[in-house]
């Protein structure tokens, strides 16, 4: 079986993501990772959290299905895109996750960028576009979403959820709920007024801190 630990991989991380209270149930999202010029999709027609590693279709990075017993899910048309640009661009990025989480649905039904208002955004890039509103498992939202994922490892698509990049599978869903985290904390913060943005000197210099840990007591 091409990419078996691979596939193995992608299971485990669809049902970690079935598993998260926040998550659409059924069909809720689309996994993908890429092992050179191949790369392992979650499969049309399953619940995440009954995907086998056998069901999940080995890809390609020119669309052909070269193994699995099931479809690509609808969103591979998108996962694809994010994957051919990365490996196009040499970027340390093998994996793709997105999902429908309640609350990166919310903000990318309303906001046209979540502003970065935590200093955790700047791992992501900064504030995080949300696309145009196309429907789901198109060219056109795949072209999109690799628009706004220029500069950043995360991106919102309109009235759908949440995407994001990583540099493995752990990676990549950690990026995911660290989305759905700041999706949350700003639907939070409207509830009490207009919250205050990081400037982008101030997520430059957040990005600098993030270099190094303690760095000794202040000198009076």
């Amino acid at each position: 079986m091409l990419l078996e630990q691979e596939r193995r991989d992608v299971c485990l991380t669809a049902r970690a993501l079935a598993a998260d209270p926040g998550t659409a149930p059924g069909e809720s999202g689309t996994v993908s990772v890429r092992s050179g010029d191949l790369v392992v999709v979650t499969p049309h027609g399953v619940r995440l959290d009954q995907i086998q590693p056998a069901d999940c279709p080995v890809m390609s990075l020119d669309d052909r299905v070269l193994e699995g017993r099931r479809d690509p899910a609808a969103e591979a048309t998108l996962h694809m895109a994010v994957h051919r640009l990365a490996a196009e661009h040499d970027r340390d990025v093998t994996a793709v996750v997105n999902a429908f989480t309640t609350d990166t649905v919310a903000v990318s039904s309303v906001l046209a960028e979540l502003p970065a208002i935590h200093h955790r955004a700047a791992g992501l890039g900064g504030a995080i576009a949300v696309t145009p509103y196309t429907t789901y498992g198109t060219g056109e939202i795949a072209d999109h979403a690799v628009k706004a994922l220029k500069g950043r490892d995360a991106a919102l698509l309109a009235d759908h959820g949440g995407l994001a990049l990583g540099r493995d599978l752990g990676h990549a869903l950690e990026n995911l709920r660290l989305l759905d985290w700041l999706s949350g904390a700003y639907l939070r913060a409207r509830q009490l007024g207009e919250p205050r943005v990081l400037s982008e000197d101030e997520l430059a210099r957040v990005r600098e801190r993030d270099t190094y840990g303690w760095a000794g007591p202040d000198i009076l």
